[in-house]
């Protein structure tokens, strides 16, 4: 079907409205957390798991989603996202018990991975001009981006106006719209019902993205026992291998590993894990440090982290625009390079002012809003329509473990550094060398005789943040090495598809 100028553009905005509420759910919470615990009498594990049901359910299922999407209709997947979505949105919002509200975040996750695919897979097929695509898809990322980003913000302003429900209740009349106008203006492409849905599969893949995530979560507190992360792991490993078994045996599969033989798809994926491993990580850090030691409220601290999602508007829709002049390789290689120099300047704001951190994540997001945008046009650019939803899920994929792995990882890492680095001073309890959020807590109850040890944990807190800063920093070096030897043959004036449109 051949969409109109206009509805072209309309269904990126319609596509733009469900992805916004994808990616806000997955931060949002991160300001409302202590509320809604305090509200609900959550414990410390149900607290976890209010955040965690969201990422972790909608990762296991995206490869599925995708794939689905492919034979029954991506708009057909977008509709019953958005249903999904807005449901589960009115019972979180309502939700008497923190279970309850636990079971509606993995409910919102389902109606987002019929979703997350479907926003992509829409565009694919309505921009059939490469360059409007590239910009379209641009624009998308800068999307994902912002949402990530405002998540804090939002619910920081929410929460000084409204009950703690209306994080949730918000979503409710953007997801009307987003249905509306997904019925007036979404490309109708005809299914292809001759393709046959593994549900196995399906089943094999949400088994090992779920056991892989709560292997990682769990290593960072596993303290004596390894018990739960080892049976995790063991479980991941298994059905990866029965999974990946499984698609070599089937006419239509689950996920092509073919697909991984083109090198701009490969460094594409790459690019968008390592992209939100960056922005997850300098999130992560920044907002954590800055509230615990410099005593920002969540609304300044969500500011602050937002200043990235500003800096990568401008370089994610200008590298799409002039991708075909630019290249894969100077946008995605050149953008993390750029994205690592920005981090490393980000640490001097510890020890030169708060100036020097401002600039470093402004020039970070530039360079990870560079590579995210352009990742998503190689996944998608360099496969052929008819797995335009499974090139989708594999982004999104991506997207989610890179920052998945980044909170699990920097987490325990900051947790670590500071617990080992920590000097007490004598006669304090040992619960302050826990964590930060415990030694603040003494020392507020011992007075002035607390002023020593707030000194010395947050002394140590900042040798955790210069320490997860430089991993973030190194670890995008890696993805831009990598990245950049996957795509010597896609600079300036190279195709940046393979596939016909």
């Amino acid at each position: 079907m051949t969409v109109s100028p206009r509805n072209r553009w309309a269904v990126l905005v319609t596509v733009a409205a469900g992805l916004l509420l994808i990616t806000l759910d997955n931060s949002i919470l991160y300001t409302a957390l202590p509320t809604l615990t305090r509200e609900l009498g959550a414990s410390q594990t149900q607290g976890l798991w209010i955040i965690n049901a969201y990422p972790l359910v909608m990762a296991g299922l995206l490869l599925g989603a995708g794939t689905l999407g492919d034979r029954v209709g991506h708009r057909l997947m977008f509709l019953i996202g958005l249903v999904l979505f807005g449901i589960a949105s009115l019972v979180a919002a309502f939700a008497p018990t923190a279970n309850v509200l636990i079971a509606a975040r993995a409910f919102l996750a389902v109606g987002a991975a019929a979703m997350m695919p479907a926003t992509l897979a829409l565009l694919r097929v309505s921009f059939t001009d490469e360059k409007e695509r590239n910009f379209a898809i641009a624009i998308w990322g800068s999307i994902s981006v912002i949402g990530v980003a405002l998540g804090p913000i939002i619910s920081g302003f929410l929460l000084s106006h409204f009950w703690w429900g209306s994080v949730f209740l918000v979503n409710v009349p953007v997801v009307a719209l987003a249905f509306i106008s997904t019925l007036i203006v979404a490309p109708r492409v005809a299914p292809d019902r001759s393709r046959h849905w593994d549900f196995v599969s399906s089943v094999l893949a949400l088994v090992s993205l779920a056991a892989l995530v709560i292997a990682i979560k769990e290593t960072a507190h596993a303290g004596q026992s390894w018990a739960v992360p080892a049976a995790a792991a063991a479980i991941g490993l298994i059905s990866t291998l029965l999974f990946t078994r499984r698609q070599s045996r089937l006419a239509d599969p689950l996920l092509n590993f073919a697909l991984f033989r083109n090198p701009a798809f490969l460094a594409g994926t790459l690019a968008a894990a390592f992209a939100m491993f960056a922005f997850a990580g300098l999130q992560l850090a920044t907002t954590q440090r800055f509230q615990l030691v410099a005593g920002f409220t969540p609304m300044q601290a969500g500011i602050l982290v937002s200043l990235a999602a500003i800096g990568s508007l401008p370089t994610a829709m200008l590298g799409g625009a002039f991708l075909h002049r630019i290249g894969l390789r100077i946008l995605i290689a050149g953008g993390l390079a750029v994205a690592t120099v920005g981090v490393l300047i980000a640490t001097l704001g510890i020890s030169h002012g708060i100036g020097w951190l401002i600039a470093g994540s402004v020039l970070a997001g530039a360079g990870v809003g560079a590579a995210m945008s352009v990742a998503s046009t190689a996944i998608v650019g360099n496969a052929p329509v008819k797995n335009a939803g499974m090139a989708a899920s594999v982004e999104e994929v991506s997207f989610e473990f890179g920052s998945l792995i980044a909170v699990a990882l920097l987490g325990s890492l900051m947790a670590a550094v500071y617990s080992l680095g920590v000097v007490l001073p004598g006669g304090i309890a040992a619960a302050a060398r826990d964590s930060l959020p415990n030694a603040l807590s003494i020392a507020d109850e011992m007075g002035a005789d607390g002023i020593a040890l707030k000194q010395a944990a947050s002394t140590a807190f900042d040798r955790a943040f210069l320490m997860v800063m430089y991993v973030v920093a190194g670890v995008i070096a890696l993805g831009a090495l990598f990245t950049g030897v996957l795509l010597r043959s896609y600079g300036p004036g190279s195709q940046s598809s393979h596939y016909p449109h």
